[in-house]
């Protein structure tokens, strides 16, 4: 397969808070694939690196290596991080690149050309996506690619339906693969497929309402779900609504989850609750220190940054933003935007050894070791995020 790399901004800035600095934009989740799956798909390369200086730094094992631009060569697609194809997309052909709404998206390297920078040159092929001004759009994604994204996954199959679910709608809509579904699930796919991969344990007393993709491993502990694209390794229970967890993540109690994205180790606590839309139902604007942004989104709850901890009973106002590494506790109504590492009320940060130490007690929960390579990735992380403070 030809090799693909992926292009982030140099700095990506306010509007992919919380997410910017904390990790490379390659590795969130658009619809029911990361953004560099879903490339991957799109072309048909295999991700071989990723360029994003916002995130240089050492990187848990198993993930993309980050590269930089100069030592890229062809045979290779470059494509831009910040692009998302729809997807099953058409042949790319002989194109040497791919062009979406009067901008190129995608480049190819011949074998032996080296990457010289984004350009206009070369016959284009015109593909349909979703170009990301913001994190915001990550929820944007969810609502126009998800439903296409699980109808395609249905064609893997599944396995036999056990006995004592309940299908509404066409029981060929729902695929089972390695899933343990207990009796007494309802799964609604009227409105779209659900499916659940391997290690996937969905308890009696829960509803999937489709579309919903839910990776490896990911425990269902009762509660409502619909439109959801979750995991790997997740914890899920309450009502959770159009929403996206990158994995590792936990929601195990009640509490209405709208229209948020969720990092990667989150752990929201019993009772935390989102609000997704304005009393006015007006258009949502995010408040990110001193930025202001327009999102255009009527319904946008809470993008929680990585690691990100909430005390019981935390109420989150509409279009809240939580930086990486926060821990919400104290008022029960958060602010509108905490800062990364924010302790509390924000009044106090959450210092390195504090950060690591936190996570050495968590990532082992999910079989993740915090040995030296981990450890310095998790420093590394906190001290780029607070340096972009």
């Amino acid at each position: 397969m030809t090799a693909l790399y992926l292009l982030e901004p140099d700095a990506p800035g306010s509007a992919w808070a919380p997410f910017a600095d904390a990790g490379p934009l390659s590795d969130l989740r658009v619809g029911a694939w990361t953004v560099q799956e879903r490339w991957a798909r799109a072309v048909e390369g295999e991700v071989t690196g990723i360029v994003a200086p916002h995130a240089d730094g050492p990187r848990l094992a198993g993930s993309t290596p980050l590269v930089t631009a100069a030592t890229i060569t062809g045979p290779a697609w470059v494509v831009d991080a910040t692009y998302c194809p729809k997807l099953p997309m058409r042949s790319v052909g002989g194109a040497k690149r791919l062009i979406a709404d009067g901008r190129s998206v995608a480049w190819y390297l011949d074998p032996g050309e080296s990457w010289s920078g984004r350009h206009d040159e070369g016959d284009g092929l015109v593909v349909d996506g979703l170009a990301m001004a913001g994190a915001w759009d990550l929820i944007t994604a969810l609502e126009l690619f998800l439903f296409a994204d699980t109808l395609a996954g249905l064609e893997d199959g599944s396995d036999p339906l056990p006995a004592g679910i309940t299908v509404i709608g066409n029981p060929g809509a729902l695929a089972l693969r390695g899933a343990e579904v207990e009796p007494g699930v309802v799964f609604d796919v009227r409105k779209g497929a659900v499916i659940l991969e391997r290690g996937v344990t969905v308890r009696s007393g829960s509803r999937l309402e489709g579309p919903c993709w839910i990776r490896t491993g990911t425990s269902i502990a009762g509660g409502q779900l619909r439109h959801v694209s979750a995991g790997p390794h997740c914890r899920l229970h309450g009502e959770i609504a159009t929403s996206v967890f990158t994995g590792h993540a936990n929601k195990s109690h009640d509490g209405f989850l709208g229209h948020s994205v969720i990092g990667a180790w989150v752990n929201l606590g019993a009772g935390t609750i989102t609000s997704n839309l304005k009393n006015t139902y007006g258009a949502i604007r995010l408040d990110i220190g001193a930025a202001r942004l327009e999102t255009g989104r009527t319904n946008l709850g809470t993008l929680f940054g990585d690691h990100v901890k909430t005390a019981i009973g935390t109420l989150m106002p509409t279009g809240a933003v939580i930086g990486a590494g926060a821990n919400l506790f104290g008022d029960p109504r958060a602010a509108k935007y905490v800062p990364p590492f924010s302790w509390g009320d924000g009044g106090d940060d959450l210092d390195v050894d504090r950060f690591v130490a936190i996570a050495r007690r968590v990532m082992p929960r999910r079989d993740v070791t915090v040995d030296a390579a981990a450890e310095a990735s998790l420093r590394a992380m906190h001290a780029r995020v607070r340096g972009g403070r």
